[in-house]
């Protein structure tokens, strides 16, 4: 696994989430347990909550470790964006915080960023 700021080994059991993956800003649920599969790869992710007067060029930083969902209908409470290129971004539903990642739309994958969210 690779290294990061936080320790996310203890979220992980047989590649799934072991607990509620949780928005950071209203703790709304966003995924339940062991309903998403760890996965690690390089993507350029833009931050949360940033003026919309930089839609055309948003600030950005890479992410490399998400939970993949291959159904949209397991979230619980997530928004998707209007489409940006091949991607829509992932918003909490209900305090609309994001993106906490990206559903890609030539696989059909949805990409949660570990960093933008709890565990609990």
């Amino acid at each position: 696994m690779p290294d990061c700021s936080e320790n996310y080994e203890k979220e992980i059991s047989e590649g799934k989430n072991v607990r509620n993956v949780m928005c950071k800003y209203c703790n709304s649920v966003i995924l339940t347990p062991s309903s998403a599969s760890f996965t690690s790869f390089e993507y350029e992710l833009p931050l949360i909550r940033q003026s919309k007067t930089n839609d055309q060029n948003p600030k950005t930083e890479n992410v490399s470790l998400f939970w993949a969902v291959n159904d949209m209908f397991t979230f619980q409470n997530v928004g998707f964006s209007n489409t940006v290129g091949n991607n829509k971004y992932l918003t909490c539903a209900d305090c609309e915080a994001g993106p906490i990642g990206y559903h890609d739309m030539s696989n059909k994958m949805s990409y949660v960023a570990l960093t933008r969210v709890i565990h609990n």
